[in-house]
């Protein structure tokens, strides 16, 4: 990576800087860790806190990864990751690519209690998923699911764990599913996203929230988080995951 000073520019510095940084990673390999920021401002002439905003900035758009005890490297390609826009798809179904990890009973966030119409101290089945494509987690799941939903519910000996989770899953489907909603805004990793997700806490996520509609009511709630670094996401009736390799190479 070579020596640039920097020259007065109409943009602000950072942004200058990622161009310039964005040019030099040619020079890396995938997996390549870069030279630390204090030897990187140095090498560019700029203040770290401008150096810091440059990579945050790579970081955001999937260039580059900060790992634990590891660093800065370079980020391999976006993987492509569908994201399931059938309308009458409960989650849990056969081609389903979450897998189910815990379930608790527990009164939920007050913003999820609002959104299912339920009381706020009112226990809900929270159901804890994750998605891993190609080898690398992908995102994680929260699923909210009123007692009402699953009126049916078998009793077992477990309050939580992966059999209470597939099995409320199982009992949800039994509804007549009306149709769902999606929305995706960007957001930065919490810790527990951060831990499941192998990214530093405040690292970018994608946050897609589904509302699962039936008999005129909020059925379910789910609240997946992405990583923004890694991941491309997809819309489509196809459940492919793809891994795009550049403007011109595309697999499947």
């Amino acid at each position: 990576m070579g020596t640039t000073q920097l020259e007065s520019v109409p943009e602000p510095k950072y942004w200058h800087l990622r161009t310039v940084l964005t040019e030099a990673l040619a020079e890396f390999e995938v997996g390549e860790i870069l030279p630390n920021e204090r030897d990187l401002a140095a090498r560019f002439g700029v203040a770290r806190a401008t150096l810091r905003q440059a990579l945050e900035q790579l970081e955001l758009e999937g260039r580059l990864q900060r790992r634990r005890g590891v660093g800065t490297t370079v980020a391999p390609p976006r993987v492509g990751v569908a994201v399931d826009t059938r309308e009458h798809a409960w989650p849990g179904t056969a081609d389903d690519a979450w897998q189910p990890a815990d379930c608790v009973l527990a009164a939920p966030p007050a913003a999820v209690a609002d959104a299912l119409g339920t009381e706020r101290d009112e226990p809900v089945h929270t159901v804890r998923r994750s998605r891993v494509s190609h080898g690398q987690p992908v995102a994680a799941e929260l699923l909210y699911v009123p007692a009402s939903s699953v009126p049916g519910l078998p009793a077992i000996d477990a309050p939580s764990g992966t059999a209470r989770a597939r099995a409320v899953l199982r009992e949800l489907q039994r509804g007549a599913l009306e149709r769902r909603d999606s929305a995706v805004e960007l957001g930065s990793a919490g810790a527990d996203d951060a831990k499941e997700l192998d990214r530093l806490p405040g690292a970018p996520v994608l946050v897609v929230t589904t509302r699962y509609l039936a008999e005129g009511r909020t059925a379910a709630l789910s609240v997946a988080t992405y990583r923004a670094d890694t991941c491309r996401l997809t819309f489509g009736d196809s459940g492919d995951v793809e891994i795009h390799h550049g403007p011109q190479t595309q697999a499947s």
